[in-house]
C-alpha cells in the first residue's frame, strides 16, 4: 500500500547527492573560480553557501573588476578555466557590456561586477540570510 505522502518531498539540492564519476563536486569548482579570479586580481571576492536554502546552485561567488575591460577579461579567462575543467557548456550574460556579468555553471553562479554596480545591486544584502564570507583561499592569501 502507498503511503500518503510517498514522493511528495523536498527537490534535494546538489549537495544532497555526491557528484558522478568523472563530474567535479560544487566545492572544488568554486574553489578553482575563487583561485583564478584572485590570481587575476579581482577584488572583493566572496563566497555564498547556498546549498538548502536554494535549489538554483549550491555556491554564489561574487567579485569586482575595476573596469568594463578587467571584468570581460575576468569572464573570459574564467570561461576558459571552466572549459578546461570540463564545464563549457556554462551559460553567460553580460559580456556584451562587462557592468555585470553573470556566469552559471549550474553548480555555482558566479556575479562579475564594475563597483558601482555591485553596490547598486547588492547582491551580498539580497541573499543576506545565507553566509557571506571572504573566500577561504582569498583570505590565507592576503595573511601571509
Amino acid at each position: 500500500m502507498k503511503k500518503e505522502n510517498e514522493g511528495l518531498h523536498a527537490t534535494p539540492t546538489t549537495a544532497d547527492r555526491s557528484p558522478a564519476p568523472g563530474q567535479i563536486a560544487p566545492e572544488r569548482i568554486a574553489e578553482e573560480i575563487i583561485t583564478l579570479l584572485d590570481e587575476r586580481k579581482a577584488e572583493d571576492i566572496v563566497k555564498i553557501p547556498l546549498a538548502g536554502k536554494t535549489t538554483i546552485a549550491d555556491h554564489m561567488v561574487i567579485a569586482s573588476g575595476t573596469s568594463h575591460r578587467q571584468v570581460s577579461a575576468l569572464a573570459e579567462q574564467l570561461l576558459r578555466r571552466l572549459k578546461e575543467l570540463g564545464l563549457g557548456r556554462a551559460s553567460v550574460e553580460g559580456l556584451e557590456t562587462a557592468d555585470w556579468v553573470l556566469i552559471d555553471t549550474g553548480d555555482v553562479i558566479v556575479h562579475l561586477f564594475r563597483p558601482e554596480v555591485r553596490a547598486f545591486y547588492n547582491l551580498e544584502k539580497l541573499w543576506g540570510s545565507a553566509v557571506a564570507t571572504v573566500a577561504p583561499e582569498v583570505e590565507a592569501a592576503t595573511t601571509h
